[in-house]
């Protein structure tokens, strides 16, 4: 049980450093609303998404205001459009009724255009990867995620070779807006069932019928934290971020439990993730400088960011039986402002970005690279990117953007949470031949545990 007063007081210790809960998340199944007729299909999505997620803002925004903490963004998140619309087929017209019923709640987006083909790809999965980016083009509010390896399945790199192509076309068709079609795609391994961050967001088909999961943010409060310890060594750093981290995701329980009672939904999970924004204040990258590097991306980062993300596990879990999603620190380069400036710089390089993912939440995140890079480079970065998932037996995601016409020293501009960035370069040499093998790479040898 989380009282009133120990939320209260946890907000007076931590007023005015950027926290804020970043997004309250409806999880909604639809495999009641499967049917071999589309516009049968179709109808049921709407009205069930639209019925379930009615009063999902103006309980966000109450809860907002009763507590004093800003609500940023109400989403939802659906099962695996793939496995929807598999009798159907008609996956371009589901798309354009989850963004109608998107436009009608007023929510910011919905997650779960997805396909999992982590060890093959069937045949109606072969016509639904085939929408994506035309989806992506002419919906507004739908994200998109493909999940191409697990640790127990390696990596499908004809997916692989596919989604390569994908990020490309999407970049391409939205080339008017720098491309902000691969903005809302994001290729997985190991992905999980209860993230509440777009654009990866679905609801698992081990879910209920309707959940709410909750992603609570604050890299200002961390920093600030850090801030009042200038003359700690390391482990009264990382002690300083589980306190912090602790009271951050009471905060996020509190907020998840009381939107769930009012929705009459079950409570999920809570994320514990420091998602930044664009704004001063609210960086990963400024927390990473403020324990004593000269600019995100020197020698250095990927151990401070192993810290980090390892304390807020830590001091996380303590305040809640429920953490789950992805759960530790963010580096998406176009919505962090420190990000942004060490890339700018030239000290923050897609490698490094690599090395750091192997020890934080997720993975490549928001990068923007040359519109003319061929698709099967984009295809090795993901195959390079899921394996350290793989191997690692966790989560690893790619999200980088070809921005169409635009070279290295030139930004993409996305705008709003979305951000901007520098177009940062990549390495030129071909992997062409390796992409073009297909097949599988086999699962590790320690993922056999049974």
């Amino acid at each position: 049980m989380i009282y009133k007063n120990e939320l209260l007081e946890t907000l007076k210790m931590i007023d005015d450093q950027n926290l804020d809960v970043r997004t309250i998340t409806m999880g909604i199944s639809l495999f009641d609303c499967i049917s071999d007729d589309y516009k049968k299909c179709r109808q049921k999505i709407y009205d069930k998404i639209t019925a379930c997620a009615k009063n999902l803002v103006s309980v966000g925004d109450r809860i907002s205001s009763e507590i004093g903490i800003k609500i940023v963004n109400k989403r939802v998140a659906v099962t695996p459009i793939s496995l929807i619309g598999a009798s159907c087929k008609n996956y371009y017209e589901i798309a354009k009724v989850l963004d109608k019923a998107a436009e009608e709640l007023g929510i910011d987006f919905i997650g779960g255009y997805t396909a999992i083909v982590k060890k093959g790809i069937a045949e109606y999965e072969k016509e639904f990867l085939g929408t994506v980016a035309k989806v992506l083009k002419d919906t507004k509010k739908v994200c998109a995620s493909i999940d191409v390896a697990g640790t127990k399945a390696g990596i499908n790199m004809d997916a692989v070779k596919l989604c390569g192509d994908i990020i490309k076309e999407a970049a391409n068709l939205t080339s008017d807006q720098d491309g902000i079609g691969a903005a809302k795609l994001v290729i997985f391994a190991n992905s999980v069932e209860d993230n509440p961050f777009m654009a990866g967001a679905f609801l698992g088909s081990g879910e209920g019928d309707k959940i709410i999961n909750v992603g609570v943010s604050g890299p200002g409060v961390v920093k600030c934290a850090l801030e009042k310890v200038k003359d700690a060594d390391l482990t009264e750093i990382s002690e300083t971020i589980k306190r912090t981290a602790f009271k951050i995701t009471r905060v996020g329980q509190f907020v998840a439990q009381e939107a769930a009672k009012r929705l009459n939904a079950n409570f999920g999970i809570v994320d514990l993730s420091l998602a930044p924004t664009p704004v001063m204040g609210d960086s990963v990258a400024h927390i990473l400088e403020e324990m004593g590097l000269e600019s995100v991306g020197a020698h250095g980062t990927t151990a401070a960011l192993a810290l980090l993300n390892d304390a807020v596990k830590k001091g996380g879990i303590m305040a809640s039986s429920h953490v789950g999603g992805l759960s530790g620190a963010f580096i998406p380069v176009s919505e962090d402002i420190g990000m942004i400036a060490s890339a700018q710089k030239g000290n923050l390089s897609i490698e490094k970005l690599e090395a750091m993912t192997a020890v934080c939440s997720v993975g490549l995140d928001m990068i923007a690279i040359p519109g003319d890079t061929p698709s099967e480079i984009i295809s090795a970065i993901i195959a390079d990117e899921a394996a350290i998932g793989v191997i690692n037996n966790k989560t690893t995601a790619v999200r980088i953007i070809p921005v169409p016409g635009k070279t290295v020293g030139q930004f993409m501009e996305l705008g709003g949470l979305l951000g901007r960035a520098p177009i940062i370069p990549v390495n030129k040499c071909s992997p062409k031949k390796f992409i073009s093998r297909g097949g599988r790479i086999p699962a590790p040898v320690h993922s056999n545990k049974n």
